[in-house]
């Protein structure tokens, strides 16, 4: 699907999620949910791609199975070449070090029973990295340091922090072990607006320095034309456009990308005003099924029968 010669970090290749659907006890069967159906992407090195989309569009569990913290119903997952998907726990354990989240709640991702320099410290135990513990103390002081938090705060705990510090400390968890792939699912969506600029702007200059490569989930438009390099539009689990951020907000093709930009607002009273979003009916205006990702430009895709 992409035109590009790089070799991809990371191919979704048909991948699907469905819940429900099994035998009861006494006959019949639980309805089933496609939550996420035929999504395929790839993801290069040193990219982000953006995922947007209405809530409950398959998003975030895209997200979660990719990572293969569920297990797809079908589908396969490449990373670096190789097929990660249903890999067992200790087969799995060298990519769970290359492959990290940062999550939308920054306070339910934390620990409250322990230290911030704790939590941040713990995936270099688990991998048995950073060698003695003062090692591993200097190091946990220097991921504070660069994420923009004083290393005098490693002995606090959760409740003592902002929603944007916290953050900051999810963030510094996630590159404790050098990763090259981060998902990043809404983790500015619970912050203050005043925060959330800082905070994408932290990606940033991470991703320039470490060369990390992201799968950024967000719902607001403007922080995902600015922090990615593509954009992919899912909608009832299935991705309905993708290509290249500035053709997506300059040159949409799928009437539900239309809509959605529409809807973002205009810093401009006069303009606001007497705007009026464009209109999706979601349920009148579902692809069929047999629709495929069709090119309309370079590395740009729409959905289409």
């Amino acid at each position: 699907m992409s035109e590009s010669t790089m070799k991809p970090l990371v191919s979704v290749q048909n991948l699907c999620k469905t819940y429900g659907g099994e035998k009861r006890l006494f006959g019949g069967s639980t309805q089933a949910l496609k939550a996420v159906d035929n999504v395929s992407f790839d993801i290069e090195p040193g990219e982000t791609l953006g995922l947007v989309g209405e809530s409950g569009s398959g998003k975030s569990t895209t997200g979660r199975v990719l990572l293969q913290l569920e297990a797809p119903t079908s589908g396969d997952i490449l990373y670096k070449g190789e097929n990660i998907t249903g890999l067992s726990k200790p087969t799995l354990k060298p990519y769970r070090r290359d492959m990290q989240v940062i999550f939308q709640d920054p306070y339910a991702s934390l620990n409250p029973r322990m230290t911030v320099g704790e939590f941040v410290g713990e995936p270099l135990e688990v991998h048995k990295l950073g060698g003695s513990r003062r090692e591993r103390e200097d190091r946990v002081a220097s991921l504070f340091t660069k994420v923009g938090l004083d290393p005098s705060f490693m002995k606090r705990y959760p409740h003592e922090f902002s929603g944007g510090q916290r953050q900051r400390v999810n963030i510094a968890r996630a590159i404790a072990l050098n990763p090259a792939f981060i998902v990043a699912d809404e983790p500015i969506t619970a912050l203050d607006v005043s925060i959330q600029a800082q905070i994408v702007n932290l990606f940033q200059d991470l991703q320039d320095e470490l060369g990390l490569t992201y799968l950024f989930i967000a719902h607001d438009l403007s922080m995902i034309r600015y922090l990615c390099h593509r954009v992919a539009v899912m909608l009832r689990g299935r991705i309905v456009e993708i290509g290249p951020c500035d053709a997506i907000f300059e040159n949409p093709q799928h009437a539900y990308t239309k809509a959605l930009l529409s809807a973002i607002p205009v810093p401009d009273p006069d303009i606001e005003r007497n705007r009026r979003p464009l209109v999706f009916d979601v349920g009148a205006n579902l692809p069929p099924e047999d629709a495929v990702l069709r090119p309309v430009g370079n590395r740009h895709f729409v959905l289409e029968a």
